[in-house]
């Protein structure tokens, strides 16, 4: 099964690797990206039913990724929200678990890590077909 996933990366090289690691080494497929606070909060809150993984960069290039956190707090309990920044300090991920996020990796030393979780949930959001 496929995790529907979204991406929040205002830096193309970045999300144009990090769509085909992904969409390679685990279960993911790319439904949409933006990069941009405002463009990714609406289109997350706006297509609620649609996605089980959002990845989140903190540094935009119009906002923040935190602003983006803060708008998902209300979001269906098996949705996913992660964050994927160069900014992981200890203290940013205490930010970020205060804002009900899932887990944060470092871009430069644990993009491993990201691809296990993601394959990790993708066993776990495996949704039953239909029998007929």
């Amino acid at each position: 099964m496929k995790i529907r996933t979204f991406l929040v990366e205002d830096n193309k090289t970045i999300l144009d690797n990090l769509v085909t690691t992904l969409e390679e080494l685990a279960p993911v497929e790319t439904i949409g990206t933006a990069d941009s606070e405002d463009d990714g909060a609406a289109w997350l809150n706006s297509h609620k039913e649609q996605w089980d993984l959002a990845i989140v960069d903190l540094f935009l290039k119009r906002g923040s990724g935190l602003g983006i956190l803060e708008a998902c707090k209300t979001r269906a309990r098996p949705q996913k929200l992660v964050v994927f920044s160069n900014y992981a300090t200890k203290e940013m991920r205490l930010k970020c678990a205060q804002l009900g996020v899932d887990a944060v990796f470092d871009k430069s030393t644990e993009i491993d890590a990201l691809v296990n979780y993601c394959a990790a949930q993708g066993r776990k959001l495996a949704r039953p077909t239909e029998v007929h």
